[in-house]
């Protein structure tokens, strides 16, 4: 039987919007960059992380892998993530304050939209 292992996100610029992610997630953070890691970026021809064309988030069950790509996000997203809080207007303000848009508001979530422009939904809890 298989196991959820990775959520991929295509994005363009993976280093900013896996900061937001790991910010917006309780015990998130972007992976670390190791030597092994930052020599094998330089062989790609990346001298800044922040240019990473593949940014690991991890921290949870599920890791978050944010992947370059060139075309910028046009329709709905095909797979969003689901987030509950406990006090969901706080959580909004949190989140608005790390670079969100609140998009639309339904009786019981609200849909926002992270940096990118790809839409999630936070409930209560």
């Amino acid at each position: 039987m298989a196991r959820l292992r990775d959520v991929v996100v295509d994005c363009r610029h993976p280093a900013s919007l896996a900061r937001f992610w790991a910010a917006a997630l309780d015990g998130y953070a972007v992976a670390p960059y190791d030597e092994a890691e930052l020599t094998r970026l330089r062989e790609q021809g990346v001298e800044d992380p922040e240019d990473d064309p593949t940014v690991l988030v991890e921290g949870g069950p599920v890791r978050l892998w944010f992947q370059r790509v060139p075309e910028r996000k046009v329709v709905k997203n095909r797979l969003h993530l689901d987030l509950e809080a406990d006090d969901p207007d706080a959580e909004i303000a949190r989140l608005v304050g790390l670079g969100a848009r609140v998009w639309r508001t339904h009786d019981d979530w609200v849909t926002l939209l992270d940096p990118e422009g790809n839409e999630f939904c936070l409930f209560q809890r």
